[in-house]
């Protein structure tokens, strides 16, 4: 019977292209308009790493002016001293530690026809790949030892090898930085994290570092931070050393807690860290120690712009105002298929089965207005990329799972739409119309 429907309802569409055309083009305005910023927003929001999110905590000390909260209503920093960064390391409370901050140098490339340029840098230590999983394409992350040390040893990223290398096994290489040769120990396969997630300060959506060097580098050779720095007091001396002993907050810092009693024995850990830091005049607020895990960390840095979730709200808007129209036209065309309902009705048809084979023709409307939809959205998430360029990669594109939420989308609209008009017409009395035929 559903192939019969069908049929008619190809057979209806056929017969009035120009008002079905008109209900598709409505359909497919308000499905690519939705689609568009939901796309972004799903993208945004969705779980970087799915795998380890609940075993991964961001790690917040409220180290902060004693006389003012960090942001209301009495939110701690939202990053970590290099004192508490480097002593927490060396603690070893968790399973992996790891403290980072974003830094930048200029990479000298060797050959003919290669140019310097400007490598954006992640300072980390080497817990970092156990807790991160990054794929290694040749290689492996730095010692133990050249994490205490400071060593010169960098780990690279695919894109920077390529571009330095040309893609050869550059481990035991050596490349240039801050006029300093720094042993490659390892390179990193592809690898994108939308949202990168260990880094939100820094911008969420920012591209992936070319490369990732021992932490203690801050401190021996005085490496940059290009990150967010905040102080809520001078730091205490003058230089660098006395800087880095500073109540200034640069640092990240993430830990592995593979259950809830790690979880809650590590946040013991941590409130007699500060316990022990108020007897050295440190820490003047109350406890308000924090462990976020990855998806609490995200929604509490609100990586989902409120701008992005007004978008979606009015195309979701938009959406149901082309649902109206929709509702307009149909009722406009079965109407005006009146005689033939009454005529059908006449010759045994129920109300029943008319309800069905006019929602299948408005179902079928659905799927011309969602394709159109899809069209659009992709035309639209095109439009996005070149306007945000490689900051969105990977966050404006539709997978599988968005192509049948859109289809899906413009089916169930439709049949919404078409459920007014369908009752509406099947409610017609056959006599009546019969008389006027």
């Amino acid at each position: 019977m559903f192939m019969y429907y069908l049929r008619l309802a190809w057979l209806s569409i056929r017969r009035n292209p120009v008002l079905s055309t008109l209900m598709m083009a409505a359909i497919a305005l308000g499905i690519g308009a939705a689609m568009t910023t939901l796309t972004i927003n799903y993208l945004m929001s969705a779980n970087p790493i799915p795998d380890k999110s609940e075993q991964l905590f961001y790690v917040q000390l409220d180290s902060w002016d004693p006389n003012q909260p960090y942001s209301e209503p009495n939110e701690p920093p939202d990053q970590l001293t290099y004192r508490d960064a480097t002593q927490l390391k060396e603690a070893g409370a968790a399973k992996y530690q790891a403290a980072m901050s974003q830094s930048a140098a200029v990479v000298e490339p060797e050959g003919l026809g290669k140019k310097p340029f400007m490598a954006h840098l992640r300072l980390t230590h080497n817990d970092f790949f156990d807790m991160f999983e990054p794929p290694f394409l040749y290689g492996q992350p730095w010692s133990d030892e050249a994490d205490k040390q400071g060593h010169l040893s960098i780990v690279l990223s695919k894109k920077t090898n390529d571009e330095v290398f040309d893609g050869a096994n550059s481990v035991g290489q050596t490349i240039t930085l801050m006029d300093k040769q720094f042993e490659v120990v390892g390179v990193l396969d592809s690898w994108e994290l939308k949202p990168r997630f260990y880094d939100v300060t820094t911008g969420a959506f920012n591209n992936m570092e070319h490369g990732y060097v021992p932490f203690k580098l801050r401190e021996t050779i005085e490496m940059p931070n290009s990150g967010n720095t905040n102080c809520w007091k001078s730091p205490e001396g003058e230089g660098f050393a006395a800087f880095l002993q500073s109540e200034c907050i640069n640092y990240q810092f993430w830990v592995q807690l593979d259950s809830a009693a790690a979880e809650q024995d590590y946040m013991s850990f941590l409130n007699a860290y500060v316990e022990q830091q108020k007897q050295l005049g440190r820490f003047p607020r109350p406890l308000n120690n924090r462990l976020s895990d990855v998806m609490e960390w995200m929604e509490n840095q609100q990586v989902v712009d409120d701008d992005a979730q007004v978008m979606m709200y009015l195309a979701l808007m938009f959406l149901v105002v082309c649902l109206l129209n929709t509702v307009g036209l149909l009722l406009t065309k079965f109407v005006a298929k009146s005689g033939e309902i009454a005529l059908r009705r006449a010759v045994g048809a129920s109300r029943t089965d008319l309800y069905w084979q006019h929602l299948v023709e408005t179902a079928l409307i659905g799927v011309g207005g969602g394709i159109g939809g899809l069209l659009l959205a992709w035309c639209g998430l095109q439009g996005i990329k070149t306007l945000y360029g490689d900051n969105l990669a990977g966050l404006a594109e539709l997978d599988l799972t968005l192509v049948g939420i859109g289809i899906a989308l413009a089916i169930i609209s439709s049949l919404l739409a078409g459920a007014y008009p369908t009752w509406r017409a099947c409610r017609i009395p056959p006599a009546s119309q019969l008389k006027t035929q």
